[in-house]
């Protein structure tokens, strides 16, 4: 029986969940989370796609994307080839390194959007990854990091009214709510 085609028009937002195979840890290292966070940088800005929020666990990673010039599919392809490669060599290792299909929930409404990010910003917390929100803030493997600083560094300049589409006034207004209330 044939797979499901994922649903992707350009511009949908997507709640991506990669896991590792057997629930294995697909980090073994900063050196590994590094290169993943660079490989995702590296292609979301050569395809025009726009990470709102992501979250590397030990044994899995959460992203919300928006598509850009290339279906999500794409993305992913490049993304998960190309660590896995490097991982397998650098790891000394063969075969899989993900559990079946990366899971991609597509996103369509303004109150799912908050809570998603809301849920992928705390998620090493909620998992036990960091202690508290102390050390969520200070912890490099999230989104939450750049996030705060990009909205305290537009909140400074006042370019909330900047930003082009409706989700991403709705995402800054909560993160402001969040911040300064």
């Amino acid at each position: 029986m044939p797979r499901k085609s994922r649903i992707d028009v350009p511009g949908a937002l997507h709640h991506i969940i990669i896991r590792g195979i057997e629930r294995k840890r697909i980090f073994q290292d900063n050196l590994d989370r590094s290169n993943f966070i660079d490989r995702l940088g590296s292609i979301c800005t050569g395809l025009n796609v726009i990470c709102y929020a992501w979250a590397l666990m030990p044994n899995h990673v959460h992203l919300l994307l928006r598509s850009g010039t290339a279906p999500i599919p794409a993305v992913m392809r490049r993304l998960l080839t190309g660590y896995a490669v490097t991982y397998n060599h650098r790891h000394k290792r063969h075969g899989h390194l993900f559990q079946n299909r990366y899971k991609s929930i597509l996103c369509q409404e303004d109150t799912y959007l908050l809570e998603l990010a809301r849920y992928i910003h705390l998620n090493p917390l909620r998992t036990g990854v960091v202690s508290d929100m102390e050390n969520l803030d200070h912890y490099p493997y999230s989104g939450l990091i750049r996030v705060f600083n990009r909205l305290l560094y537009a909140y400074s300049r006042r370019v909330y009214h900047r930003h082009k589409t409706r989700e991403d006034k709705i995402f800054l207004a909560f993160f402001y709510r969040e911040l300064f209330n």
